[in-house]
């Protein structure tokens, strides 16, 4: 199955980031992408304006996910992405959206806020709290998480003792010192952790490190992106991913319980 992550800088104006999320759809399709996977927050950001995305919240039924679903019925592509969704006055929620054949198929609300590194994200938005469910995509199953969930183990193994064969991580990875270390090392662990497959893409902007990557369940970088807007593919494999997991039964070798989620 081939799988993509694009990226891309996310501009203030909703109408022409929801574009460029047609744009990447169009060439997933067309290189016969079974799975689409684009950043965070994608409606709008402002480098001026911290809270620009949480203004600028739309419902699920909203102009930038009409489009994004018009583009949807087109293929049998699944696209994964997460904008924001108002809750109550001036609050909103990070939410995860899985968009397949004009349909949102699956969302999630981001269990892990950002408050870390100086930066306050509940300051606005609200936590989830429920884990997702799996989804099927080409034969494979789908777990969903959204960037700074990757810094919590127990939700990704979580997942994957739920069935994950694949993780899916839309983010917005804030530059920073040994920022960029710490995504490329996160990734590799919580891949062989679960002995999964990930799908990670992030925001280019000035603010973001870009960096999507594929990583294979033994921590193996299948393709990456630089820090420039593009869109990345690989091949995976279910049977690949069976193979490893006889050859490294992680989940079956633990000696501890499940973890529990929320």
């Amino acid at each position: 199955m081939r799988v993509a992550a694009g990226q891309f800088a996310v501009t203030p104006d909703w109408e022409t980031n929801a574009q460029t999320c047609v744009s990447l759809m169009q060439q997933a399709a067309a290189n016969a992408a079974a799975l689409l996977v684009l950043p965070e927050a994608l409606l709008a950001r402002d480098d001026n304006d911290p809270d620009m995305s949480v203004k600028s919240a739309q419902p699920l039924s909203g102009g930038f996910l009409r489009l994004l679903l018009e583009e949807s019925r087109r293929n049998d592509l699944t696209t994964i992405l997460t904008i924001h969704v108002p809750t109550s006055e001036g609050r909103a929620a990070n939410t995860l959206v899985a968009l397949r054949r004009g349909e949102i198929v699956a969302q999630y609300q981001k269990l892990h806020l950002y408050d870390a590194f100086s930066v306050q994200e509940s300051k606005r938005v609200d936590a989830g709290s429920t884990l997702p469910a799996l989804i099927d995509v080409g034969g494979m199953r789908v777990g969903l998480m959204t960037c700074y969930d990757l810094r919590f183990p127990e939700l990704a193994l979580a997942l994957a003792l739920n069935g994950a064969e694949v993780i899916v991580l839309p983010t917005a990875w804030v530059r920073g010192p040994l920022k960029e270390h710490h995504w490329a090392s996160l990734l590799t662990a919580r891949a062989l952790d679960t002995t999964c497959y990930f799908v990670a893409a992030g925001e280019c902007g000035n603010k973001n490190i870009g960096q999507s990557k594929i990583i294979d369940p033994l921590g193996v970088t299948l393709a990456g992106a630089g820090s420039s807007p593009q869109i990345i593919y690989a091949e995976i494999s279910k049977d690949s991913l069976q193979e490893i997991r006889s050859q490294l039964p992680v989940l079956n070798n633990r000696r501890f319980a499940p973890p529990q989620i929320m």
